[in-house]
């Protein structure tokens, strides 16, 4: 089978965290850059990704690269390259572009002349002079950067935070795909409790969840690149039947998940059972001040209120204030907080063992990191 290379998209800070799950996947000879990780597959390895990526945003399939400094260049670059053996006779398709400190600057102009450049190739190949575009759909993109241009298709569609579980949101909901990476950036297994007691629309303890069961993140969603008849039916009913054989069906896990908003509590639940999850996942409605857990040891991950309204910012000084209080008795727990207060810390009480710098939208954002001791092993 003919290889091709794929690029997984990723929010700036999600590199490292994209490129394990791509290493887990079986993916080697992986090359990763700012914003992408890019490795050799085949065909058969696009429902592949696209299933069990849980932290990249999108898959793509990168069509060439090459240096544009004119028009010109991007043209003949772009008619050059293969399109007549992906895009059908009926495609649909439309090109999308980016430019950054590059000759070619105007993005508007690159797409028209990406545009022209794929027609021009596809009428060699279809001997035709127009094309009714009424098929399957395929989003090119045209990247610029230093000069540089990287063309691409998109194979995943929708974003891949798309999960198709969260029939409601609530406010400012976490994206699916960083609710995942902040699970996999802390210490916590499928053997371990897991409370989140902002927990809003419920992400991140569903997002545990489908880790602590092994559920693929995509299984319950469509793809663009299903529609193309270059990949084969048969590859996506493999990866689908592939992804359901490798569930933890049995699997039993241990995730609280609480908020003082009832009606949040009411989204989550309904979000959770959109994955068959309710019964993994225990709901509360309480404040974090009133709540308790019982479990010596355990990891907390949570997505507080960040105050960036002025008139909130008081309350959510002291919340954070009342947080380091309160987690101060919990010394066996792992704590993970994600918030866009600089001086969290400070209001906490105590430095983290390990901040990280992410983004949430394009909110940056930090992800302070205080690890507990680990729990001591169970001799049988």
């Amino acid at each position: 089978m003919e290889e091709i290379e794929l690029i997984a998209t990723t929010t700036f800070g999600l590199e490292a965290i994209v490129r394990r799950e791509l290493e887990n996947l079986g993916y080697k000879d992986l090359v990763t850059e700012n914003g992408k990780i890019t490795f050799k597959a085949t065909e058969r390895d696009i429902p592949i990704a696209n299933l069990w990526l849980r932290s990249a945003d999108r898959v793509l399939l990168k069509m060439g690269e090459f240096k544009a400094t004119t028009f010109e260049e991007l043209f003949e670059g772009t008619k050059a390259l293969p399109w007549d053996e992906w895009i059908t006779e009926d495609g649909e398709f439309t090109v999308e572009g980016k430019s950054v400190n590059s000759k070619l600057y105007s993005i508007s102009d690159s797409q028209a002349i990406v545009k022209k450049a794929i027609v021009e190739k596809m009428k060699t190949r279809y001997n035709r002079d127009w094309f009714e575009e009424t098929g399957a759909k395929f989003t090119v993109e045209v990247s610029l950067l230093k000069d540089m241009a990287t063309l691409t298709i998109d194979t995943s569609g929708v974003g891949l935070h798309k999960r198709g579980y969260r029939s409601h949101g609530g406010a400012a909901p976490l994206k699916e795909t960083l609710a995942a990476a902040l699970v996999q950036l802390s210490y916590w297994n499928r053997n371990r409790l897991l409370w989140d007691p902002f927990c809003g629309s419920g992400t991140i303890p569903i997002e545990a969840a489908m880790i602590g069961k092994n559920i693929a993140p995509g299984l319950n969603r469509n793809f663009a690149s299903e529609e193309w008849p270059r990949i084969s039916k048969e590859y996506w009913y493999d990866a689908r039947r592939g992804a359901w054989d490798l569930m933890y069906r049995d699997s039993k896990l241990s995730i609280l998940a609480s908020d003082i908003d009832r009606r949040a509590i009411e989204i989550a639940k309904r979000n959770a059972y959109n994955m068959g999850l309710e019964e993994d996942i225990k709901f509360k409605v309480g404040d974090i001040r009133d709540l308790r857990v019982e479990e010596d040891y355990g990891v907390i991950i949570c997505n507080p209120p960040y105050g960036e309204r002025m008139g909130e910012r008081k309350g959510v000084n002291k919340l954070y204030r009342d947080m380091g209080r309160i987690f101060k008795d919990l010394d066996t727990y792992s704590i993970y907080v994600l918030t866009s207060e600089e001086g969290f810390e400070s209001l906490y009480g105590k430095k983290a063992d390990r901040r990280r710098k992410l983004y949430n939208g394009r909110m940056r954002v930090d992800y302070y990191q205080y690890y507990g001791p680990r729990p001591p092993k169970i001799v049988e």
